[in-house]
């Protein structure tokens, strides 16, 4: 497979479904099946590089001509399950945020009008035909979303080197839950949050994320991925990183009355994800 480019950023981080073989409808099962028993599958950082090989021509390939055949695969218990990338549809949905997070000047010199108008037309005409498309990953730049560690446990967090085992391997920290345990705790903090709170972004969040969980086989599994974002955490602060203990933590001082307490919580979040804005800032 031929290699674009060794850089490992941007910085971004991932929410990503495994659903078992057996929520996909044949012919899809049969493919995913041979698919996951190849010994050439891409990485993680095949996709990413992949995506910013599209931003080299002029013009620009904002969205993918044809949709991604690959996925990303784990084995657990015994019960392959499958992640496909979609990464046409995640592109068609990514351009409709860049307005938001982008200055006119900046985001026309990175993608011009023409482009982003004929890949929002591809894009109509496409969900026309697919109206129930969703994708098994969602991409959040420069920061992981609280309403992302309400899914995961601070029991269920993976820190470690990468695949390379040197020292100079990129560190990974990821979260990985079944999909029923992902579903309660959504549940379970939003009750919390609407009897301490007004109506607002945080639970509108977790609602919109507790929606898309419900697309999925229930024996699926959730996983999030730091990403690219463990390049803007110092070493230390990362091994460090217990950000879902405190989310979990601040919900269960809501539930118990205790403010003070879940202000506290809050504020190492805040704390701790300080750099990563500063540095979102200086770029």
């Amino acid at each position: 497979m031929p290699k674009v480019s060794s850089v490992i950023v941007p910085y971004a981080a991932y929410l990503r479904v495994y659903e078992p073989l057996a929520a996909f409808p044949e012919p899809e099962r049969g493919q995913w099946a041979r698919y996951a028993h190849r010994p050439d599958r891409p990485s993680y950082q095949d996709e990413l590089r992949r995506s910013l090989a599209d931003l080299l021509p002029t013009p620009p390939v904002a969205v993918p001509v044809h949709e991604s055949r690959d996925a990303f695969v784990l084995e657990a218990d015994g019960v392959v399950h499958v992640c496909p990338w979609r990464t046409r549809l995640r592109g068609w949905q990514a351009l409709g945020d860049l307005a938001e997070e982008l200055p006119p000047p900046l985001l026309d010199a990175v993608l011009p009008p023409l482009v982003r108008h004929q890949a929002a037309q591809d894009y109509e005409r496409w969900l026309a035909l697919n109206p129930d498309a969703r994708p098994w990953i969602r991409t959040a730049t420069w920061q992981v979303p609280l309403t992302w560690f309400v899914l995961v446990s601070d029991e269920e967090r993976q820190y470690g080197k990468g695949a390379g085992g040197t020292e100079d391997s990129a560190p990974v920290l990821r979260y990985r839950t079944p999909m029923v345990q992902a579903r309660r705790r959504v549940a379970r903090a939003l009750r919390t949050l609407r009897n301490a709170m007004d109506e607002g972004p945080l639970i509108d969040g977790l609602v919109d994320v507790g929606r898309w969980l419900e697309e999925f086989h229930p024996r699926s599994l959730v996983e999030l991925d730091y990403g690219g974002l463990v390049h803007a955490l110092p070493a230390g602060e990362l091994e460090g990183d217990h950000s879902a203990a405190d989310v979990a933590e601040g919900i269960e001082a809501l539930r118990n009355g205790d403010g003070a307490a879940a202000g506290e919580a809050y504020g190492r979040l805040v704390e701790r994800w300080r750099s990563v804005r500063d540095l979102r800032s200086a770029n």
